[in-house]
């Protein structure tokens, strides 16, 4: 007959020393889990919601609403925010999910897989930080960082491919990027003091590139006027690549002072030259349907200005 241990009181407290000990295990884990950053990968529209349902792993309550999507995510990121995890952003682009399996030779149709591809994004692709923002907010925010980073791309590709100049040799791509550096700098000088926002738009064979820069500016001439570094670099590129490339293209400065009207000044690019335009032509530009050509009704307390010199008045290319 098998005998029976009496337990006394001395099992018990291993007990609780082994249960104290995966407790403590186990708030180190969640503390540890708190330093490893996420990144939520984020479909931008009902299109690409119903292309990733064509898997049969990516299910959801409602299986063809993209707002109950959306409402799974936002749930999903204040979770993340709730237990003190930095929780990135990425912009999930189905055509090049499936680009990627295809190339690594993963299962599409699998979690495991959608992940690998969202770390990827976390390095190279769009990624904006989670800060609270409602989900309806950030949507637009990341597509708009998307189109900004591609256009950049475009462009620094555009000035790498323009080539060198046929009488000295000087690449052309860099010429144009550090006279588009001064062209700034004389941009905003000529401006004066207040909020200047800048609107650049450049026609490619392939796309239109637009950049858009906000800088502001004090009465102290010792203070250097206030840009976003990000915006400058790719407000520049987009500016060089109108200059290399010679063709068609526009600029505007749309200026805002304290106790004056707003003034909009305007340029065009002309055979790799930024040319002021007269005040008749920004009125012109400024109050015409770019889709109808109708004459649109000017937009009270505005003035519009003709532009000023701003570019190399001799470049060489």
């Amino acid at each position: 007959m098998p005998r029976t241990r009496h337990h006394t009181g001395r099992p018990g407290r291993t007990a609780g020393r082994t249960t104290g000990r995966t407790a403590g295990h186990t708030t180190r884990r969640r503390m540890l889990r708190r330093e490893v950053p996420s990144t939520v990968g984020l479909l931008a529209d009902a299109g690409d919601f119903a292309a990733m349902r064509g898997y049969r792993s990516f299910t959801f309550d409602h299986h063809d609403d993209y707002t109950d999507y959306l409402r799974h995510v936002d749930g999903l990121l204040r979770s993340l925010a709730a237990q003190g995890i930095h929780t990135s952003v990425a912009l999930f682009d189905p055509e090049e999910y499936a680009g990627f399996c295809t190339e690594h030779g993963i299962d599409a149709d699998t979690s495991e897989g959608r992940s690998r591809f969202t770390a990827e994004l976390a390095g190279a692709g769009t990624v904006l930080p989670y800060t609270g923002q409602p989900i309806d907010e950030l949507v637009p925010l990341l597509v708009d960082e998307a189109v900004r980073q591609a256009t950049w791309e475009y462009a620094t590709t555009l000035l790498a491919g323009v080539g060198s100049c046929a009488d000295c040799g000087e690449d052309i791509g860099h010429a144009s990027f550090a006279r588009a550096t001064g062209t700034l700098s004389r941009l905003v000088d000529g401006a004066g003091p207040g909020h200047h926002h800048l609107v650049c738009s450049v026609p490619t064979q392939d796309e239109q590139l637009v950049a858009v820069l906000h800088a502001e500016v004090t009465t102290d001439r010792d203070r250097p006027a206030r840009i976003e570094g990000r915006e400058s670099l790719d407000f520049v590129s987009v500016l060089a690549a109108g200059l290399a490339l010679g063709g068609p293209g526009g600029l505007v400065l749309r200026s805002t002072t304290e106790g004056l009207p707003d003034r909009v000044h305007g340029w065009r690019l002309d055979r790799g030259r930024l040319v002021p335009l007269s005040a008749a032509a920004v009125f012109n530009a400024y109050c015409t349907d770019v889709d109808t050509g109708d004459p649109v009704a000017p937009e009270p307390g505005v003035e519009y200005c003709p532009g000023y010199e701003v570019d190399d008045p001799t470049p060489h290319h």
